[in-house]
């Protein structure tokens, strides 16, 4: 006589645990480079690796809880609420020119500076994706850009690149 049981199949999903090892070599990478770092002024309470190791603990740990996860069973599921409709195949030509103004923008910054490029950045991604009111999505572009450019170089002291407006901003 044989058992006849009514479970279920149980699939496993093997992405989940490349993310995993991914993620445990990601947060492996960031612990050896954080070892690597010297230390900070002697009066600093918080010393310059603090974070990378938190970083590369918390990539570590999340890597083995999905491990774990995947082991027992558990599967990702879409949510009820979600717009996207997973019968469509890619836009092959949206994602074309995304990389296209991303490109763009990387190849034009250290000439025309992060206060154009972003502008730019932002204005092409925003009519790419379907927008149609270019006058708005530059002006919204120059505000994000110059406003995300002044914070960085003056509110954090990092130097991003002006290009031709070095001397005007």
């Amino acid at each position: 006589m044989s058992a006849t049981t009514n479970e279920p199949t149980r699939l496993v999903d093997k992405a989940q645990y490349g993310l995993a090892a991914f993620l445990g070599l990601a947060g492996g990478y960031v612990l050896l480079d954080a070892a690597g770092l010297e230390d900070g002024f002697a009066d600093q309470p918080v010393q310059p690796y603090t974070l990378p190791y938190v970083v590369g603990a918390g990539l570590v740990i999340l890597g083995i809880l999905l491990a774990v996860a995947t082991a027992r069973g558990d599967r990702p599921e879409a949510e009820e609420g979600e717009d996207i409709d997973l019968t469509q195949g890619t836009d092959v030509r949206t994602v074309g020119l995304l990389a296209l103004v991303l490109v763009a923008n990387i190849a034009l910054i250290d000439v025309l500076g992060w206060a154009i490029t972003g502008a730019l950045l932002f204005a092409g991604s925003a009519v790419v994706l379907g927008s149609r009111s270019w006058v708005r999505d530059l002006a919204v572009g120059v505000a994000l850009s110059v406003g995300s450019w002044y914070g960085f170089y003056v509110g954090l002291g990092i130097p991003i690149p002006a290009g031709i407006l070095d001397g005007v901003l």
